[in-house]
């Protein structure tokens, strides 16, 4: 599961601690301050990777809290957001450590920093509830400058982890500037629903995205007919999954795309030990893979913070919930026009993009980035801007048809 890719600039010898540190300054947070922090650390060192993020968190929260005071609205603002980042990496740190008993109070830290973003921001927001099931959707809903408003609509899936100050650049802002109203929310097993809630991941996401349709369209600010839908990282996977069963969307745009979610976990598992899962030898498998965690520490510790959210005991347990989340005989359903995106290099569903693509030929566009353009890697983390080009291009077009 751990993250590998091939680029040419690498800022931590540990795969996944280097994509963290590419998506924090493919997100617009301050580079120097973020290079400044993870300098020097060895990618052996989990307590010191969270320290570093925790560490900055609550200098660039000072930051914030000292500017708002001060009346500095736009310097308040921009920390805040680069502060509710910085505790979203350090919530991902803290979920692989030994003891993981703050992970409520750090998430809470991060939270009420967005929302100090939120309320210091010059954007339109509205902090909404959105009805599912006998519970709710926390979101925020964004609108653009009064000049810009058209009534078209984004919805935004997260993925597995990100905190939404990730998603206000990598899709709310670029869409704001172009006249979108923005909806980001936390679906099932992320963010405050796993944290606050303990309410684990769902492979159905059509059980969430039809309520949030069905909500955000009776607004009097959108256009029912003009909702787009945007999934990334494994949003990409929850997008596809809902667009089989709700056609109601306009467009939707998958970044990047994910046809099976299990293949990030079980390329990393021996064969002979999936061969005893698929035998029903649970026990078994799940003794050999107790043995070959406590030879692994970093192994031991990504798969503690990825299986957390699935909520499910065991190994085998975890493996057989995972394998569940596969749109390999659902996406032919699919009737929504649908951008996918193509990374090159993409190191955790690599191919996944151009199966999808293959198999919603009538409705699909396969979209490619490269290496050549400093655009590769998962969900392009040092090209957000060319991505955002390229897909409300797109997305412009879809909803002005």
């Amino acid at each position: 599961m751990a993250a590998h890719h091939d680029t040419s600039v690498h800022f931590s010898p540990n795969g996944d601690e280097d994509f963290e540190i590419r998506s924090a300054i493919g997100v617009g947070t301050g580079i120097g301050e973020i290079l400044a922090a993870t300098k020097g650390l060895r990618g052996s060192d989990h307590e010191g990777w969270f320290t570093a993020w925790h560490d900055l968190a609550e200098r660039t929260l000072g930051i914030a809290d000292a500017a708002a005071a001060a009346g500095h609205r736009v310097s308040a603002a921009d920390a805040y957001l680069r502060a509710s980042g910085y505790y979203g990496v350090a919530l991902n740190a803290m979920s692989a450590l030994e003891d993981a008993s703050g992970l409520a109070a750090l998430f809470g830290k991060g939270r009420a920093a967005w929302d100090a973003f939120v309320a210091h921001g010059p954007t339109r927001a509205e902090r909404i509830d959105i009805p599912y099931g006998v519970s709710s959707l926390p979101g925020y809903f964004f609108r653009p400058a009064k000049g810009l408003a058209t009534g078209r609509t984004l919805v935004v899936a997260n993925g597995s982890d990100g905190a939404l100050a990730s998603l206000w650049a990598m899709a709310a802002d670029p869409a704001l500037a172009r006249g979108y109203n923005v909806l980001l929310f936390d679906g099932p097993g992320q963010q405050s629903q796993l944290f606050e809630r303990n309410v684990p991941f769902r492979p159905d996401w059509e059980a969430v995205l039809t309520p949030v349709y069905d909500d955000v369209s009776r607004r009097h600010d959108v256009d029912p007919a003009r909702i787009g839908l945007y999934g990334i990282s494994q949003g990409g996977y929850w997008v596809a999954r809902a667009l089989a069963f709700e056609h109601r969307y306009a467009a939707a745009i998958v970044d990047p795309g994910v046809v099976d979610v299990s293949s990030s976990w079980t390329r990393h598992i021996p064969g002979s030990l999936l061969k005893l899962l698929d035998a029903g030898q649970n026990e078994k498998f799940d003794k050999e893979m107790r043995l070959g965690m406590a030879f692994s520490g970093a192994t031991a510790r990504t798969w503690q913070f990825r299986a957390r959210p699935y909520g499910a005991a065991g190994y085998a347990e975890t493996i057989e919930a995972v394998r569940t989340y596969t749109v390999a005989d659902l996406a032919s359903r699919i009737m929504t026009p649908l951008l996918i995106t193509s990374p090159e290099g993409e190191q955790f569903w690599p191919g996944q993009s151009e199966q999808l693509a293959s198999l919603t030929p009538n409705v699909s566009i396969l979209v490619p980035f490269t290496a050549a353009e400093g655009a590769d890697g998962h969900c392009q983390p040092l090209a957000r801007d060319l991505t955002a080009q390229r897909v409300f291009d797109w997305m412009d077009d879809m909803l002005s048809a």
